[in-house]
């Protein structure tokens, strides 16, 4: 997951970070992006590219740009 990033002109989207997580979740990927559209590329390509590996999804959305 960590190697995912755009490869379509003109979008600056990657995954920054991720973690294997225990619980509710299997994992937390961090991703980086310039135009809050690219969002929604990022989940429908991780959701039809992905799909067979995801059984569900959830967004969850951080506004602060420099957290430690």
């Amino acid at each position: 997951m960590r190697q995912l990033k755009s490869t379509r002109p003109g979008e600056e989207w990657k995954v920054t970070y991720a973690t294997p997580v225990y619980g509710g979740w299997d994992l937390i990927i961090e991703c980086s992006f310039e135009e809050l559209n690219d969002l929604d590329r990022i989940i429908s390509f991780c959701r039809t590219e992905l799909s067979e590996y995801i059984e569900e999804t959830m967004t969850l959305c951080g506004t602060q740009p420099n957290y430690p």
